[in-house]
């Protein structure tokens, strides 16, 4: 039986309207970002004195980023699950239940009995439900993505893919301007400790009012319908019954490559948003000496610098049109390479404001072309899947890993950033000689 003149089948296939695919796409991801955040100043800020016994400084620390790490361990599972639940039920009702599950997750965060009352229990649940942010986020981004590749006009879907990416910068300057207030209202004598009453109940704030954000967020996708790629996809029944074994056996080379693809994106992205806060706070004359400032002051220069990390990641979606997403890439990879070297000279000669800048800049040129790139490596049948894990995988290479291993660096260089710097430079590597071996996508067919 032939199939349908191509003009019939986008009646059974509406197109969201733009402003509804921008909404979509930005709103659920800033809040996800929002609920990733909000733990991970917690995991600097409040974590170590609440959750792990009284002791080593240095041990707590590392104790509460192992925890921080293992939801990207999580993530994986959830781009999996998420990622078969995209691929054959379609993309609105698997993106409800991550942004549910996410903000259930932080939501229940912000109840947990700490230490000092429930023993090794806290940590316990503490793990549990950082276990499930990371098993949200491992659906959410794969899908955020394609809502905004698979509706995008023609020649737009790298700007189109950048409202995803604006989430991470949006969501971060939402958490941590929340527990700037919070810590503004709760002053406290000692700039590198929090006060008794924030410790006390001041944390729990920012995880309890992600409850407000979720009912907006959801009253936004259930708007939603389908993409007409998806809807034709159902439509030619090539849904696949497993899309894991399927996108593992025909696509394993674009798996691969996407998982390096985002190698340096990751580390420089926690390096920029973990590792500094912890390295900005530390007292000058501490065993892991750092720079010194006040959490208040450190905190409004990070956002400072993420208003850039906003800016170019929207720059970078018409570069990436414009020129194509593996050239972009290729130019910003160098310059983080360069730019990991360059940390010591940098702090050593007053210019953290400035190394903040630089490195939230590349993180924007980074970071924004992935929301097209990542989908397009994939045909529409294991798309939510194939870009998914990639994506999540990553996060176990880089993100999960970057903050642990540079708080060693850290120790190793007595107190100096430099190792740090150079590990970044080694990822960025990676990264770069993966975008030498990839091919451009720019012009691929999104609804194949």
């Amino acid at each position: 039986m032939s199939s349908p003149p191509a003009g019939s089948r986008t009646a059974t296939a509406p197109a969201n309207p733009r402003h509804r695919v921008i909404m979509a796409s930005l709103v659920g991801t800033t809040i996800e970002f929002y609920d990733f955040y909000v733990y991970a100043t917690a995991a600097v800020l409040v974590f170590p004195h609440l959750f792990f016994p009284a002791g080593n400084d240095t041990v707590a620390l590392l104790s509460s980023f192992a925890v921080f790490g293992a939801a990207m361990v999580a993530r994986p599972a959830g781009a999996i699950f998420f990622g078969h639940l995209g691929d054959k039920k379609g993309r609105k009702t698997t993106l409800v239940a991550a942004l549910m599950t996410m903000g259930i997750a932080t939501f229940l965060i912000g109840v947990l009995p700490t230490y000092a009352m429930v023993g090794w229990f806290a940590p316990l649940l503490l793990v549990l439900m950082r276990l499930a942010q990371g098993f949200a986020l491992g659906g959410e981004w794969s899908g955020a993505a394609l809502v905004a590749t698979e509706n995008a006009p023609a020649g737009k879907r790298a700007w189109y893919g950048t409202f995803p990416q604006l989430g991470a910068p949006l969501g971060f300057i939402v958490a941590n301007g929340l527990f700037l207030l919070i810590a503004v209202a709760m002053p406290s004598d000692d700039p590198s400790m929090p006060s008794e009453t924030f410790l006390s109940w001041g944390w729990r704030i920012p995880f309890l009012f992600s409850a407000v954000m979720v009912a907006v967020g959801l009253w936004v996708r259930l708007r939603l319908v389908e993409s007409p790629a998806f809807a034709r996809t159902v439509e030619k029944g090539a849904v696949q019954r497993l899309p894991l074994a399927s996108v593992a056996r025909s696509h394993w080379r674009e798996l691969v490559l996407g998982t390096f693809f985002m190698l340096a994106t990751y580390v420089l992205f926690y390096l920029m948003t973990t590792f500094s806060l912890s390295y900005g706070r530390a007292p000058e004359d501490a065993e892991l000496s750092g720079l010194g400032y006040s959490y208040n002051t450190f905190v409004l220069m990070m956002i400072g610098g993420v208003v850039f990390f906003g800016i170019f990641t929207m720059i970078s979606g018409p570069l990436a049109d414009r020129y194509g997403r593996r050239r972009t890439l290729l130019i910003v990879t160098a310059a983080i390479m360069v730019f990991g070297l360059v940390w010591v000279p940098m702090l050593e000669n007053g210019l953290v404001m400035l190394w903040l800048i630089v490195g939230f800049t590349l993180m924007g040129l980074t970071f924004g072309p992935m929301g097209a790139l990542l989908p397009e490596l994939f045909p529409t049948n294991v798309r939510y899947t194939g870009s998914g894990i990639s994506y999540n995988v990553s996060s176990i290479l880089g993100a999960a890993v970057a903050p642990f291993i540079a708080v060693w660096l850290w120790t190793v260089g007595d107190g100096s950033p430099f190792l740090v710097g150079v590990y970044l430079t080694v990822m960025a590597a990676l990264t770069f000689v993966a975008l030498l071996v990839g091919k451009e996508t720019r012009e691929v067919d999104i609804e194949r």
